[in-house]
């Protein structure tokens, strides 16, 4: 599944955003473990992956439904939305949680930056879709 950000009014691509991939292979495809990229405000840290072919786990589509697509914020957390109570729920289910804890897909870009993401090896895209 594809996230799309249709729905969203975004400005200029200006945040830099480093992705750090501790297992980029099933990721990417590719053995780059450091990406950097730039994401819009209001584009949350999995829409800036996946418009880049980073392909981190998101089983529920990206609605705060599960808790797959967690990932590391290891800088810039002043530069995201703060996390709401259903998400900081979402995450107790999730695997080797810490304070940098957060739901890529409910990390919103808020400020200037510069983010880092970690993306853990245990972050797989295991099935991944293919155009017909």
């Amino acid at each position: 599944m594809h996230m799309k950000h249709e729905h969203k009014d975004l400005g200029e691509a200006t945040v830099e955003i480093k992705f750090i991939l501790d297992d980029p292979e099933p990721l990417t495809g590719g053995l780059e473990k450091e990406i950097h990229l730039k994401g819009a405000k209001g584009e949350s840290i999995l829409e800036v992956a996946l418009d880049h072919g980073i392909g981190i786990e998101h089983s529920c589509g990206g609605v705060c439904a599960c808790s797959t697509c967690h990932a590391y914020i290891e800088q810039g957390m002043d530069s995201v939305c703060e996390a709401t109570e259903e998400e900081e729920d979402r995450v107790e289910e999730a695997p080797a949680i810490k304070q940098s804890s957060r739901l890529s897909c409910q990390c919103e870009i808020t400020g200037d930056g510069p983010i880092t993401v970690r993306i853990p090896a245990w972050n797989r895209n295991a099935v991944k879709e293919v155009p017909h």
